[in-house]
């Protein structure tokens, strides 16, 4: 491997945890710790916290149904059991690399499944797609809902779009204008210099076959339900946390509707597990709806750390189920259509 290719990859890897790290230290600079470590003690109530990690933990079950559900179009079988460890397994090494798990959920399913790695990956972009629009439509009708709220974050966090297109001169558009059809046109050649090399045109077309394998889905009502439950559960994750503090009480079922649809958009930026931008994010919003900095900054630090926590855990769990877990070959993996879990 090259020195620049070393380099990058590395780059890659330790990006995310400097930058997660950077905001983060600039959120905590001045905090007061010793008056965290009494109410993070003293304060928290511990019950609504552990009934919170429930739900963090069927979002992960049902992503994990659903994923298999892709899969059978395709005529891959795998266990439902490995489909949901592959999919705790994918989050507990995003938070090593960020990114890297959709490729670790493809792997455990040819590990011990035999289901084809590209065919696969196809179906995890089936999923990011559907996943995009729902988050898209969620951010859509939280914004109609509760503009003026998203108008003073905007405002406050230096980000007022209507500014931002004011400082944009003639030529500064024709510069935006060029650099993105520079993009376009570098991302068209490298996908047609990809499929023209016949190592890669296998890969070009199970990708393609698993990203249309949406249509062959069985049962659309049963993997509407999945995708439903899948973000139900996340928001009824974050909603809990907010019955664990005194500070939290009556900002009502919205409010947590918009930090959460806030706090999702800002886990787009390459930090293990939004770190740093979640936290910024959140608290902000929570600061609009009158509670206090020290208080918010507390909330989004004791809540991301236990939910964070909970990632590991259930990674963890998947390997050592998945050591007892029999191997199948793929074409047995292909041959069952309903295999035993």
């Amino acid at each position: 491997m090259e020195p620049k290719s070393i380099v990058r990859k590395g780059l890659n890897i330790v990006f995310p945890f400097i930058l997660g790290g950077l905001i983060l230290y600039w959120m905590y600079r001045d905090f007061d710790f010793s008056k965290f470590n009494r109410e993070f003690i003293d304060s928290t109530n511990w019950w609504w916290m552990a009934f919170s990690l429930v739900f963090g933990l069927s979002a992960q079950v049902f992503r994990g149904l659903r994923w298999r559900q892709t899969l059978e179009p395709l005529g891959e079988y795998p266990r439902r059991s490995t489909c949901v460890y592959s999919i705790f397994i994918s989050y507990a090494s995003s938070l090593i690399i960020p990114r890297v798990g959709e490729v670790a959920r493809c792997a455990v399913l040819k590990r011990y499944e035999g289901t084809s790695f590209t065919k696969a990956v196809g179906t995890v972009v089936t999923e990011r797609v559907i996943d995009t629009l729902l988050m898209l439509l969620m951010v859509a009708l939280t914004i109609a809902l509760q503009l003026s709220v998203f108008k003073t974050f905007f405002a406050e966090t230096g980000t007022n779009i209507e500014g931002i297109f004011n400082r944009f001169t003639p030529m500064g558009w024709v510069v935006a204008l060029i650099c993105a059809v520079v993009a376009l046109m570098f991302a068209c050649y490298m996908v047609r210099k990809m499929t023209l090399l016949a190592k890669f045109r296998k890969v070009v077309c199970d990708m393609k076959e698993g990203v249309l394998s949406l249509r062959g889905v069985r049962n659309k009502w049963l993997f509407s339900f999945y995708t439903l439950m899948i973000w139900v559960s996340y928001f009824v994750h974050f909603y809990l946390t907010f019955f664990c503090f005194g500070f939290m009480n009556g900002l009502g079922l919205m409010c947590a509707l918009v930090a959460f649809a806030v706090g999702t958009i800002s886990v787009i930026v390459p930090t293990p597990n939004g770190a740093g931008p979640w936290h910024f994010a959140v608290k902000t919003i929570l600061c609009l709806y009158g509670v206090g900095m020290d208080d918010a900054v507390m909330f989004v630090l004791v809540v991301h750390s236990i939910q964070t926590a909970l990632v590991p855990l259930l990674g963890i769990w998947a390997i050592i189920a998945l050591s007892f877990t029999k191997k199948l070959s793929t074409s047995t993996s292909s041959a069952q259509q309903e295999p035993t879990d």
